[in-house]
């Protein structure tokens, strides 16, 4: 048995206990807590950096830093996920519980759909060289137009997928139990709790496209993108109910996770071409700006929004 063929065992075997433990632990819908949250991100950053820990002893320090820093772009771009998420769940009126629930069949079915997209993605990629430039060159459009674009907005009513569905079932206006179907009088019924999953679902999919090539300007190696993709998502709802109510302190984290997609777009450009940036080189210009986003973010933004408030205070003053 080859060693990586023995790290694909132990993960499949890790994400069968840990997916176990979840859903036994999360079988009702409940509200998770903040200690729950930090608990839980805790232990799903743990249990990457120890499963790096393995892959450097088995397979050696490139696949090791293969692995970390294609972990570090996924958990970064699954941030900015945060934000869509925040906003459908706010158009839909989705409270509490029903968050944890709707994510956690979220990203059941992402880790379905990112499966496909890699493995899709790789066949493409050694069948067409020129793919290479095209995915390079999405990179660099998803990063301008993060950076300068205008910002994100949730429009269920132009989403394909929300229309079929709303086609195909009724739905109730209000949101009744943690249910996403139901019979009523022997018919049918949805929840708008399927409609904010068939929402969650589809935004996973645009993610996919633009964090997905983004790993590949890392490593084409199947093993390294499949397993840091997975371990960054799995950890995703603890994130989102850990930074839920302060990601709004963090201004300029979408201009440093703008400059990663840049970088590694540029780097699967430049890397089609012949010219190599070294792995280690990669890491450090990713944790360097995450590092300077969120220290920027938390002293020049902090600053900015105190200076605001006193502002805004007298001109209500004068009203």
């Amino acid at each position: 048995m080859s060693d990586q063929l023995l790290m694909w065992g132990v993960f499949g075997i890790l994400m069968v206990v840990m997916l176990a433990i979840d859903l036994g632990l999360n079988r009702t819908s409940h509200n998770v807590s903040l200690r729950q949250a930090l608990s839980w991100s805790v232990i799903w950053i743990s249990l990457a950096l120890a499963f790096n820990v393995g892959i450097y002893v088995m397979l050696g320090k490139i696949k090791a830093l293969e692995f970390l820093t294609g972990y570090l772009i996924e958990k970064s771009l699954s941030v900015d996920n945060l934000f869509v998420f925040i906003m459908i769940f706010n158009y839909f009126g989705i409270r509490g519980k029903h968050q944890a629930r709707v994510l956690k069949w979220g990203i059941l079915g992402a880790l379905v759909l990112r499966a496909l997209f890699i493995f899709t993605g790789i066949e493409l990629l050694t069948a067409f060289h020129w793919m290479f430039y095209l995915f390079g060159a999405l990179l660099l459009y998803t990063a301008w137009k993060m950076a300068f674009g205008e910002e994100d907005e949730v429009h269920p009513d132009k989403n394909l997928l929300v229309r079929l569905a709303r086609r195909m079932f009724p739905f109730t206006k209000r949101v009744h139990g943690d249910w996403f179907f139901t019979r009523r009088r022997g018919v049918l019924v949805a929840s708008p709790l399927f409609l904010t999953l068939v929402m969650v679902e589809s935004s996973d999919v645009l993610f996919a496209i633009d964090s997905i090539p983004a790993i590949f300007a890392v490593t084409m190696d199947p093993f390294i993108v499949f397993t840091s993709n997975i371990f960054a998502i799995m950890g995703l709802r603890a994130l989102y109910f850990l930074l839920a109510n302060v990601m709004g302190m963090f201004v300029y984290l979408k201009l440093g996770i703008s400059f990663i997609l840049a970088f590694v777009g540029g780097k699967m450009i430049v890397g089609a071409i012949g010219l190599h940036i070294p792995i280690h080189i990669s890491l450090a210009v990713i944790f360097a700006s995450l590092a300077l986003s969120i220290i920027a973010s938390l002293t020049i933004g902090k600053k900015h929004a105190q200076q605001k408030v006193p502002v805004e205070k007298a001109e209500c003053d004068k009203k």
